[in-house]
């Protein structure tokens, strides 16, 4: 599963991001209507609130709008740092959470010896996030994340539960390249990532204002492995 790919190094993958950026800064907070009941996404940054101390640092990767789980997480007293690809998310997310931080980065920017560093969090969530990536990047993505933690870190994640690799789907009037895995080969995924698997929850969802018909979403609580 890991296409040859080990620890931190990007070397040879040559991340594609083209057209994804751009396709969620059209979409705008149009993504906020299309998917108003984020309930998974809510209790798992439920458990993230009861399981870490106030204060604590915590990434959102992928973090969108920042509704819900950038505010939520504010709301909860952690120090919250953003990141997503798309500027015209980030400009929106630091409009609805401005006790949190945000930047522009790409994942690949925080690996170690990146162009970015942010430090070291007690926490990332991942909500969809890997989703974007094509598998050959997910292990590498998995391996930054566990650099990003300190030790006994935790992380939230969700995937769409789908036997895909960079796939292309039209989402909101747009194209954007979609990944995801079976329910085994994403937990082995995670597992082979560092990550020991704590809590798990699924739902069926569809948006509320597209006719792209349901999919199951897996909703995972992990702590790093050291």
């Amino acid at each position: 599963m890991t296409n040859g790919t080990s620890g931190t190094d990007y070397e040879g993958i040559g991340p594609d991001r083209s057209g994804q950026a751009e396709a969620f800064d059209a979409i705008g907070d149009r993504y906020d209507e299309a998917f108003p009941h984020k309930e998974g996404q809510v209790s798992a940054g439920e458990w993230l609130i009861g399981t870490l101390p106030a204060g604590s640092r915590v990434l959102d990767l992928g973090c969108g709008t920042g509704v819900p789980t950038a505010l939520q997480l504010a709301d909860a007293g952690f120090e919250v740092t953003g990141v997503d690809l798309s500027g015209g998310m980030v400009d929106l997310a630091r409009k609805n959470v401005p006790a949190a931080t945000f930047h522009q980065l790409d994942i690949a920017d925080l690996r170690p010896g990146g162009p970015a560093d942010l430090g070291r969090f007690d926490a990332v969530a991942a909500f969809f996030a890997l989703l974007m990536l094509p598998r050959a990047e997910i292990p590498v993505a998995l391996r930054t994340i566990h650099a990003l933690l300190a030790p006994g870190g935790l992380f939230i994640l969700s995937m769409v539960e789908a036997d895909v690799d960079d796939f292309a789907i039209p989402f909101l009037g747009n194209t954007i390249r979609v990944s995801g895995y079976l329910r085994d080969d994403l937990h082995k995924a995670i597992e082979e990532g560092g990550f020991d698997i704590v809590k798990e929850s699924s739902y069926t969802y569809a948006p509320e204002v597209t006719d792209v018909p349901p999919e199951e979403q897996l909703f995972l609580c992990c702590r790093r492995r050291d």
